[in-house]
Parts: C-alpha cells; structure tokens; sequence
C-alpha cells in the first residue's frame, strides 16, 4: 500500500531497524520515532474511556496474568516484517485512525503468511499492541485512555503503579526493557522541544492534552527511566462536580466563585497531589471573558476557556548550558504585556516577590498555587521565597507586602483515605504588629471514619458575616449572593 509493501510474500521476520522518524507525525498520538518497542498489550486497550466517577466508585483494575515470551518473540517478527513492509513517510501524511487501519491490514496479512497460530482475540490484542507500538505510547496507551486513573508511575520496564479512586496499585503493564522505556520517553518530551538522555537526564514535558510528565533517567535513576505522569482528566472538573464528590459544599463553592468573580488575589495551598491545579482551572472559570489574562508555568498544564489568553512556560537550558529562561524571567516580562490578571501555575522560588508586587500594583485577581500544608506555613513560605531571591528586606517591611498583596488562601488536602478536600477558605487581613493577621470563613472537620476507612467529616462555617473583600463584592454587585451563601453555611454549621 505505501511504496514499500510490494510482495507482501516478502516480508521479512528477521529483526530490521526502524528508519528515523518523519518531520510530521499525527498530532494526538505521538511521533513515529524510535526502535522497535516491545510490550505487553492490556485488555484495558480495547475498552472505552470510562466515565469520571467520584472516589468511593473507583475500584483498582482487576490483576491479569502477565504475557509469556512466545507472545513477545511473535510479536517480535511480526512487527519486524511490518517495519520492511510498509513506508512510515507516507504513513505520516495519514490521520490517525487511517494510519491505524493501514496498519492493522498490513498486519492481518503477515500473520496469515506466516500462518502464526492465534486466536481471534489474541490477534486484535496484538494488533492493538502494535498500532500503540507505532502511532502512540506503546503500553501508556490504554492506561492513558482511562479516566479514572490520576497517575501513572513507570518504576523501571518492569513494574507500573497507578492511582486510583486515590489508591496507588500495581498495574500489569509492563515494557520489555529500559531501553524500550527510555524510547517512549524521548518520544513524550520531543514533542514540546525537550530532551532527555545521560547528559540531560532529568525533565519535565507534557502530554498534548495537558498531563504533566517527569522523566529522571539513568545514571540518576538506578533501575531504568522513572517516568511520572499526572494525568489531566478529558471533561475538565467544575466546582459543581467539586460539591458532587464532596470536595466542597454547595455554599463553599458559591464563595469560591464570588472570590474569583470580584477579583480576589488568591494563591492556592496544598501539598502533593492535593488538587491544587484542578481547583486553579475551577476558579479561572469565573473570570470575565473580556479580561486579558497571562499564565506563567513551567510544563503548560492550565486550561483557561477565556478567549483572551496568552500562555507562557520556562525553557531549560540547551546543552551548552545556555538560554535558560526561569519562572521570574516570565513573570517579570509578562507585566510589560498589560495583563489584567497573572496566573502562576506554581511559585517556587523568587518569582514570588514579582507576583506579589504584580498583585499589589494594579492586577488584581491574579492567583498562583504553592506546596504547604496550612494557610499559616503558606505566608511563612512566601516569606522564605522572596528571602531566597537575595533581597535584603526587614521581616516586617516582607510581612506588609505580603498581606497587602493577597487577599485570600484557599487550602487543598489530600486526605489519608485518598479524597480530596477543600479545608480551608482563609482571608488574610492585614498586620498586627510584626504579625499577619488571618482569618477562617470556612473549615472542614474530621469526625472520624467508617467501616471502610473513608474518613467522615464537614464542612463548617467560622460564623463571619461580613468578610474583608465586602466592600470589593459589592464593587461587583456580588453583596446579596455573598451574604446569603455565608447566612445558609452558618445555619447548616448549627
């Protein structure tokens, strides 16, 4: 079908190499690069995306047995007889699913001319294994296409955990070797212009959908590539979903959505895992579709709806070690760029004096996300930040940029049953002395857990009638919905 098929009589089973990759390969599955990838299909693979459900209805994937080596030395010469057969150049100018199709027939008539003794569904898992080999992420595929996995960690070819309903549990998906592994990597952080191999051994990319991915490669990694990927769910999480899965209440997040709504500065808490990201697209949601609006990350994750929205991520740097542009570099040149908000996927360092002066300087409602574990570590955490960048500033003239520059912290925990909540809304009200004055609208309570070890609790109010950003939400007409959604989370608090 393409140049080089020919007499399909001739295909070979003995072990060619795969030509190099083509310029330009389908957008939504991946270059076609590399050798040969070998590895072992799931049945996951010919199932549809599952629909998200909330944690208590995800259960861990059921364990399968693990392929035999007569299955991979089939599959072996059958994808070497398809690497002589058919011409990836031209395979390249086809969409996905033709491509698939093109492949699949092409296959289907090796396995016949070799007379390879499979079963009807032996072969389709083959087949699938092969279209993934070549056109996407190999073994990733089918746990890519499940939604309810969060994240998927690569340990090495031979051992895969993935999480889900916030449980880590072993996956049988495993690769044939870490040369194989370290293929598939390199094909993940090509596609946004990044490199990993023994002289640059550690990055970090994206998928197209926006999941964020880790590599750490040998010499670092001791036991092959350590690949790391958070996934990003397909139909993007509102905060009407947040209150279905119990993440916060239905008074809660109408709160969140007057904070983003009148322009509260916010910066976002929460440790590893704990749903920050998710909840910063929440909230973007509520921004005016007029507004101008600046995002600064390191892998671009952030999924703003609004039509004007430009997008900027750091580059590390090249080989010689050159041409680094870092997270302030961003920040400070994006004030030239008139935003009427920033948003920080994640500070980390002394980009965060920069957003604070942005926030304290005529951008108001711009948000960012940092790692802590209370509204209280956060602002301790500014503080180290900004002494991090070397300014040489009194703790107290510090404390004063602070609070004069963020209005509220919203905290995320990642409970030790695996859910995810809202624990705090905390508004920060400016300075007592030398000292940061804080205060709760909003709390979540531990009672206790039940039979299964779901932890039980509520959300409560801390009885504030009249919050510090009042005066802002009745600049936006926003006072009446504000007053009735803290009045109803007090009476049910009762």
């Amino acid at each position: 079908m393409f140049g080089k098929r020919g007499n399909e009589g001739s295909a070979k089973s003995g072990g060619g190499a795969l030509p190099p990759a083509p310029a330009r390969a389908p957008a939504t599955t991946g270059a076609l690069a590399g050798p040969a990838v070998l590895v072992e299909p799931s049945r996951d693979a010919a199932q549809p995306r599952q629909q998200v459900a909330p944690p208590s209805m995800q259960t861990p994937a059921r364990r399968r047995p693990a392929r035999t080596e007569e299955y991979y030395d089939t599959k072996a010469q059958v994808f070497s007889a398809l690497i002589d057969t058919i011409d990836l150049s031209q395979l390249s100018k086809l969409d996905n699913e033709a491509a698939r199709e093109e492949i699949r027939d092409i296959v289907n008539d090796i396995i016949t001319i070799k007379n390879f003794a499979m079963s009807i569904s032996e072969q389709e898992e083959l087949l699938e294994d092969i279209c993934n080999d070549v056109l996407g992420y190999g073994p990733l595929e089918p746990l890519l296409a499940r939604d309810d996995i969060a994240d998927i960690m690569v340990n090495g070819a031979g051992q895969t955990f993935i999480e889900v309903g916030g449980k880590t549990v072993e996956s049988e998906i495993r690769f044939r070797d870490n040369a194989q592994l370290l293929s598939i990597c390199q094909r993940i952080v090509s596609q946004v212009g990044r490199r990993v191999d023994e002289s640059s051994p550690i990055c970090d990319a994206r998928l197209p959908d926006g999941s964020r991915v880790n590599v750490i490669a040998p010499p670092l990694s001791i036991d092959g590539p350590a690949l790391t990927i958070r996934k990003f769910k397909k139909d993007k999480l509102t905060l009407d979903q947040l209150v279905r899965f119990g993440a916060i209440t239905p008074e809660g997040a109408t709160l969140l959505q007057i904070i983003g709504r009148v322009r509260c500065n916010v910066v976002i808490s929460g440790g590893t895992g704990s749903g920050k990201t998710t909840l910063l697209n929440c909230l973007t949601n509520y921004i005016d579709r007029h507004e101008r609006v600046i995002t600064c990350e390191d892998t671009a994750e952030l999924q703003l709806q609004q039509p004007h929205v430009v997008r900027l991520e750091t580059r590390p740097p090249n080989i010689e070690g050159e041409g680094e542009i870092t997270m302030r570099d961003l920040v400070k040149n994006c004030l030239r760029m008139r935003p009427e908000r920033i948003i920080v996927g994640e500070v980390r360092g002394p980009e965060v004096f920069d957003l604070l002066q942005a926030m304290n300087t005529g951008h108001d409602g711009s948000m960012g996300t940092i790692h802590a574990n209370t509204p209280r570590e956060c602002l301790s955490r500014i503080e180290s930040m900004i002494a991090m960048g070397g300014f040489s500033l009194p703790a107290k003239t510090v404390r004063e940029i602070v609070s004069s520059s963020v209005d509220v912290i919203i905290q995320a925990a990642r409970l030790r049953d695996g859910s995810r909540r809202i624990t705090q809304i905390t508004e920060v009200i400016g300075m007592e002395g030398d000292v940061i004055i804080t205060q709760d609208l909003m709390r979540y309570e531990m009672d206790g857990e039940d039979a299964n070890g779901r932890i039980i609790g509520r959300h409560v109010s801390t009885g504030i009638g009249k919050p510090h950003f009042w005066d802002r939400a009745r600049y936006y007409n926003e006072e009446k919905r504000l007053a009735a959604a803290l009045d109803e989370m007090e009476q049910k608090s009762q």
